[in-house]
């Protein structure tokens, strides 16, 4: 007895029927081949990555990673390098070396000691300023405003950063200087305008920076349930009490958020104190004027606003602030 093979009884049915074969052999190919060439050429290349791990991290990190490395951190570790070194007395010219003259210069100069904490001073004031602003304004926006009178709050507060920075510091010498706006419209009334001092220098920096300021704060207290000044007013609590037993708790991460910015810009400035300061000095003045007679002393000074803000970072994180952000 023969066994009966189904290879037979294909080419017995593509004998008997030629079409349904030639049709098979065309649906065959259209099936498989053209859909998986195109899956393979559709997406090559979130393919090849998808299936090297390594690859797809280095293409994701090489830009940022280039950008924060090699411009930022090098720039830095040049500037400290630069520190270091020495200017010859004779030719004037900076020479490579090791010397810790220049930092000991800054405790030990007492103009540059002073500017030093004149500088951190003005800082701490400007910071507090922006928060002695912020929130009773972001209370207001937040839980008392109409949206109308939101909205436009959020225009005027965010104004100041539309407008360029020697825009806003011309600004504010329009308004203090002699004829400006505050002789002409408070003159008739005996009051002056108090010129250019430190005063007009941390009012300068607080319009400058308010704004980093308000909105963290703004956005903190919109998040507080409207529950928890309820509750607070049936315990007795009074609006001062409310905002200091509820509210400053609450949002003590964004004023931390918010201070980084008013502290570590005020640190940084020097010409709002140059052109509204009088003869008020910064940090940032002496180093714009030791940058071409002095650059080791420039970029040692330069040392000294970073070494406020990670003092400042190490003060706010042993009070746990960071970690609620």
């Amino acid at each position: 007895m023969t066994e009966r093979s189904p290879h037979r009884d294909d080419d017995t049915q593509s004998a008997d029927n030629p079409s349904a074969t030639a049709t098979v052999a065309e649906a065959e190919p259209r099936s498989t081949e053209p859909v998986t060439g195109l899956h393979e050429h559709s997406r090559p290349l979130s393919t090849y990555l998808f299936q090297r791990t390594r690859v797809r991290l280095i293409s994701l990190l090489a830009l940022p990673m280039t950008w924060l490395v090699g411009i930022y951190i090098v720039s830095l570790v040049l500037l400290l390098v630069t520190a270091f070194w020495v200017v010859n007395p004779f030719t004037s010219r900076v020479t490579p070396g090791f010397t810790l003259d220049n930092f000991v210069s800054i405790f030990t100069v007492p103009a540059y000691l002073s500017t030093s904490l004149r500088t951190l001073g003005m800082a701490l004031a400007v910071t507090a300023l922006s928060i002695l602003f912020a929130v009773p304004l972001g209370i207001y926006m937040a839980k008392l405003a109409s949206p109308m009178m939101r909205n436009l709050l959020a225009v005027a507060i965010t104004l100041p950063l539309w407008a360029g920075y020697l825009v806003k510091i011309l600004a504010m010498r329009l308004v203090f200087t002699e004829n400006g706006f505050i002789n002409w419209a408070l003159g008739p009334l005996g009051v002056e305008s108090p010129g250019f001092n430190v005063w007009i220098a941390i009012v300068t920096l607080t319009y400058l920076w308010f704004p980093y300021m308000a909105l963290p704060v703004f956005t903190a207290i919109r998040q507080i349930p409207n529950s928890l000044f309820d509750a607070s007013a049936d315990m007795g609590a009074r609006s001062f009490g409310t905002i200091f037993r509820v509210v400053i708790p609450l949002i003590v991460p964004a004023i931390i958020a918010g201070s980084v910015f008013t502290f570590s810009l005020s640190l940084g400035d020097y010409l709002a104190a140059r052109f509204t300061g009088g003869a008020t000095q910064m940090i940032g003045s002496i180093i714009a004027s030791n940058i071409n007679l002095n650059p080791p002393v420039a970029a040692a000074f330069s040392m000294v606003p970073i070494a406020f803000v990670v003092m400042y970072l190490m003060v706010a994180r042993r009070t746990g602030s960071l970690e609620r952000m």
